[in-house]
């Protein structure tokens, strides 16, 4: 592996920016306020964890190149601490509320973002009916008509509470007891969720439970998660699976039956948590995803020439920030916990990772340089 140096000096042609932070414990949550504020949320066990409102550094928003700056110009806007882990985080769209989840599973926290402090405190509650010993609640939002909250660590378990009255306005009611590895919300009535087996399903809440499944089984024993992309995007495959042994799945939501591409990509080993398993879609991209969990890179692909089943791939683009410097062997090497692509700026990500780090990079395009 090149050294911290080499890659500090390569970096100036790599990133159109690059800045970087250190948290007081690691995230495995990112989530967007806005497109200038994050949220971030620790999650050890045994000890108070922070939960940050960042502001992202002001000079991105500047069009000229600023080349590498990993200076720690993050701002803290608001915070407060969790007496729980947190393992995942959704902001409530149009409200002050952050809703997370973690162990132990008995229930999700709702917190207020204050108005007039820099406080983030806990509100209230919402009961999760079936506690789930080492299992976790899967968390959507329904911003539309009025607040709703899905969840879930298991398929029988799932439901939709309305946020003010905590009432159940649907659940899945079956006794089927996959456990899920992701859930996202689509629109006012249908989510995605898929099974760490690979199980996929795309539900309409205005009906009984009848979702369109791909019940095709995973290969191996893989644990898996997915992302469905926006529909403002392209036609093409609109739902990417990816499992932990690096294989990713593209797949039109019309035939979930029948995968449209399935390709390896180039990781050096399986995931070795796939609890921090990722993969996401660019949004401002209409060919690139991005995936994690696997070491400490984010790697970048372009997906117009995947074709051929089972194929190897190659990345468009790797962030190896998290590696330097090096100063930690094989065995402490950090491994990036979660990412996320920004909401208006086509090449600008956010990742954090095991040693507490959180970078913010603008990437370069190879195939744009001369």
């Amino acid at each position: 592996m090149e050294s911290a140096e080499d890659w500090l000096v390569e970096s100036l042609r790599l990133y159109q920016d690059f800045h970087a932070f250190d948290l007081a414990g690691a995230t495995r949550v990112l989530e967007w306020n806005g497109d200038k504020g994050v949220f971030v949320a620790g999650y050890e066990q045994q000890k108070k964890n922070e939960i940050l409102h960042l502001l992202l550094p002001l000079r991105l928003s500047a069009k000229e190149n600023q080349g590498l700056c990993p200076e720690r110009d993050f701002r803290v806007l608001h915070g407060g601490f969790s007496d729980r882990p947190i393992f995942d985080l959704k902001r409530v769209p149009d409200t002050r509320l952050l809703v997370t989840s973690g162990l132990p599973s008995g229930s999700l926290q709702v917190w207020q973002v204050s108005e007039d402090s820099d406080v983030i405190g806990v509100g209230s509650t919402v009961p999760v009916h079936e506690e789930e010993k080492g299992l976790w609640a899967r968390v959507a939002v329904f911003s539309v008509p009025a607040p709703r909250i899905l969840h879930g660590a298991r398929l029988s378990g799932l439901r939709v509470v309305d946020l003010e009255s905590q009432k159940t306005t649907y659940a899945s009611g079956v006794s089927d007891s996959a456990p899920l590895s992701s859930l996202q919300a689509l629109d006012a009535d249908t989510f995605a969720f898929c099974c760490t087996s690979g199980r996929l399903g795309l539900v309409d809440t205005r009906q009984k439970w009848a979702p369109s499944e791909n019940l095709r089984p995973s290969l191996g024993d893989w644990s898996w998660c997915a992302e469905v992309r926006d529909k403002g995007q392209d036609p093409g495959p609109s739902l990417a699976s990816l499992g932990s042994g690096g294989q990713v799945c593209l797949l039109d939501a019309r035939d979930l039956s029948h995968p449209v591409s399935s390709v390896q990509c180039s990781v050096p080993t399986p995931s070795p948590d796939p609890e921090l398993l990722r993969v996401t879609w660019a949004p401002g991209l209409d060919n690139c995803l991005a995936i994690s969990g696997f070491d400490g890179t984010v790697q970048i692909y372009d997906i117009t020439s995947w074709h051929e089943t089972g194929s190897p791939v190659e990345p468009l683009f790797a962030h190896r920030g998290h590696l330097f410097p090096e100063d930690h062997t094989v065995d402490t090497a950090p491994l990036v916990t979660t990412h996320t692509w920004h909401p208006h700026k086509p090449r600008t990500l956010l990742s954090a990772a095991s040693d507490s780090s959180l970078h913010v990079w603008d990437w370069v395009d190879p195939r744009s340089c001369p």
